[in-house]
């Protein structure tokens, strides 16, 4: 008996291990391959929002569910509208996406976009900005110290912020080097964006009275190629480099920063979000939303 007894522990120890690392590695096919994953969050409980670059969908899988559901419709929006950022803000109860609707018949393509704050629980809207201007590409997110929401305009060369309780963004900051934003992130409280188009990362420096300065070039020991979604963990960025197929980590030291690269081989990976022990990743160019372990 008690040799049955080992034999069982070391076979459920076997299938714990395997669940686990299966677990630590998923991949979600949302909705199929053509779906463009843009960008992805994590929300409290595990439940993952997926938006869509070739939709007018949000996505939602609930925690070990292989299983898509659309969580917000945009269908009446425009034809060809479809979504870029996703960052769910659990502590006002708000999915924050980023809306793009094509300006028909325009040539250079030129979109408004806008953007949306839905409700986590029901996916009912409760706050709507449309980015100013005749062209714009509401891109990415993320929530600065002071709780206000940092938003990127990629075509503008900008930065938005939307205080807390507020229905309005104001422009934080506009400068040519930005032509081409896309990632955001606060890192330990400093405020870092990169350029997609030239692949330069920049930190922010604020001011005493929360006025944005020149943005500062960070030297990189190693290039980034497309640079894309940008998030913050263990003290470190992470980064999805969408035109090289590899998420790395960027340990920022002044106005230096090393890079190390710690996923190869993805299909044009567009998003990054940490989640505990785990990254999940937005690889647009196969449709799916993939996880690895957060390495130590």
């Amino acid at each position: 008996m008690p040799r049955l007894t080992a034999r069982r522990l070391a076979a459920s120890i076997v299938l714990l291990t395997g669940l686990v690392q299966a677990a630590s590695a998923a991949e979600i096919l949302i909705a199929d391959a053509k779906s463009q994953p843009e960008s992805l969050t994590v929300a409290p409980g595990g439940i993952l929002f997926v938006g869509s670059a070739s939709t007018p969908f949000v996505y939602k899988v609930r925690p070990g569910s292989a299983t898509v559901e659309k969580f917000v419709d945009a269908s009446t929006e425009g034809a060809g509208t479809f979504f870029f950022g996703m960052l769910a803000d659990a502590a006002t109860n708000t999915l924050w996406t980023c809306q793009l609707t094509p300006v028909q018949g325009v040539t250079p393509v030129k979109r408004h976009t806008a953007l949306r704050g839905f409700d986590l629980s029901t996916g009912a809207q409760m706050l709507r900005w449309n980015l100013p201007g005749d062209n714009s590409t509401c891109n990415d997110f993320s929530i600065g110290p002071d709780k206000a929401l940092y938003i990127t305009d990629t075509a503008n060369g900008k930065i938005y912020k939307l205080p807390v309780g507020a229905a309005t963004a104001e422009l934080f900051l506009e400068d040519p080097v930005l032509k081409g934003i896309d990632g955001i992130t606060f890192l330990d409280g400093t405020l870092y964006v990169n350029n997609v188009m030239t692949n330069h990362l920049y930190r922010i420096p604020v001011g005493g009275a929360g006025k944005a300065g020149q943005p500062v070039d960070i030297q990189l020991d190693q290039p980034l190629k497309g640079p894309d979604g940008m998030r913050a963990a263990n003290g470190k960025l992470l980064v999805a480099e969408n035109g090289s197929g590899r998420i790395s980590v960027i340990t920022v030291n002044g106005d230096k920063a090393s890079v190390t690269v710690i996923k190869e081989g993805l299909k044009t990976p567009t998003a990054v979000e940490p989640a505990g022990d785990t990254i999940w990743i937005a690889e647009r160019g196969a449709g799916k939303a993939v996880s690895m372990p957060m390495p130590k």
